[in-house]
């Protein structure tokens, strides 16, 4: 194998290079290369086995270097070059199975070679959108080369958590959002104003949903439910304060526990009037998204449950009233004053917001009346 990356026509046939070629139909080249890849990362695992961490990785890393799509910022077309993929695929299949200490090491490693570190510093503490091509940059190589190949959930949130926890938890935020938030099909930079100006879609939360799931459920000991849910509290403040609709659809995305939980802690620090507010949206995406009214009900009144007396649950449900009338109003004065464009986006907004109003209240008279046949 060292023979082969000696010279020149044996180091491409070892280290194949068509990270553009889109001549075969489909993702027929990308299964091709990123096979090939796999298979040279079991090579390199089975020829270096006897080696030391830090010298397999310093080998390995001598023969990559040659390889220009392989380096931070090294492709002129990133958006189009599978090489950080085909690097993420020889890197997971080399290192599956390695104890903690080791996958440490190399964690530590390539942050040494990419000064990763850095430049995680200069976006998370420049100001959003400043440094468009270095977000993207990090996005591409944290998604690619770490977190996109692993099959086990504790391997993905090994890596995460690598990338996560040497920072507060407001650039803990930043730095989600960067790697999982919504991008522009067209160039692939961060999208930071979508949360905050207008209603958005499933899939822009979706790898948002999917990176706190993954923090909340597979139980490591670095994450407690309270630093999840603090992190999803940050979040929600990324760049500025989203609207609440986008709030409440995080939250059905990130499952029940996280919603709930979410929920809880506001219910605990007496948030109550802010509580019935995402009570409110939580039943506008329900009735959007077609989702069963029934679950936004029963989400609240186990809610209602951590108050601790019946003045508190009594308060926090007339809280819940008077939201949806106030949230209509809303809605109605922004229908009345907008331009034509921006009026038939809101009365359609309202349109839905009545109709969740109404289905809501339906789902809470037929549990009424079931308690009351029991």
């Amino acid at each position: 194998m060292e023979g082969l990356a000696r010279y020149r026509r044996g180091s491409k046939r070892l280290l194949l290079q068509d990270f553009h070629n889109l001549e075969l139909p489909g993702r027929r080249q990308d299964s091709v290369i990123l096979e090939h890849y796999r298979l040279l990362g079991l090579l390199f695992k089975r020829c270096t086995l006897l080696l030391p961490t830090k010298e397999r990785l310093k080998y390995i890393h001598k023969i990559f270097a040659e390889v220009s799509c392989f380096k931070f910022n090294g492709c002129a077309a990133p958006m189009q070059c599978l090489g950080l993929s085909c690097y993420g695929m020889f890197l997971q299949t080399l290192t599956a199975g390695w104890d903690e200490l080791e996958c440490h090491r190399v964690y530590n490693f390539l942050c040494e070679m990419t000064n990763l570190s850095r430049k995680m510093q200069t976006i998370v503490f420049s100001k959003p959108g400043s440094a468009r091509k270095l977000e993207l940059r990090t996005r591409l190589f944290c998604r690619n080369v770490l977190l996109d190949h692993w099959t086990h959930r504790s391997d993905s949130v090994f890596w995460l958590t690598r990338i996560l926890k040497p920072w507060p938890m407001v650039n803990q935020a930043r730095l989600l959002y960067i790697i999982f938030g919504p991008i522009s099909p067209e160039d692939g930079q961060v999208i930071w104003q979508k949360m905050v100006e207008e209603p958005t879609d499933e899939s822009s939360l979706r790898g948002l949903a999917d990176a706190i799931r993954l923090l909340y459920d597979t139980g490591t000991k670095e994450w407690t439910a309270d630093d999840v849910i603090s992190l999803v509290d940050e979040l929600s403040v990324v760049p500025r304060e989203w609207l609440l609709e986008n709030n409440a659809r995080l939250l059905i995305l990130s499952g029940n526990n996280i919603c709930f939980t979410f929920m809880a802690s506001k219910a605990v620090n007496g948030r109550a009037a802010e509580l019935a507010r995402l009570i409110v949206f939580l039943a506008l995406v329900c009735e959007k998204e077609l989702y069963c009214m029934d679950w936004a009900v029963k989400m609240m009144l186990k809610v209602c449950k951590v108050f601790s007396t019946s003045v508190e649950r009594s308060n926090f449900l007339q809280n819940v009233a008077n939201a949806f009338a106030c949230v209509i109003m809303e809605m109605l004065q922004s229908v009345m004053s907008g331009d034509r464009d921006e009026e038939e986006r809101n009365f359609l907004n309202l349109f839905h917001l009545v109709h969740a109003q109404a289905n809501f209240h339906k789902e809470v008279l037929y549990l009424t009346m079931n308690s009351l046949s029991t």
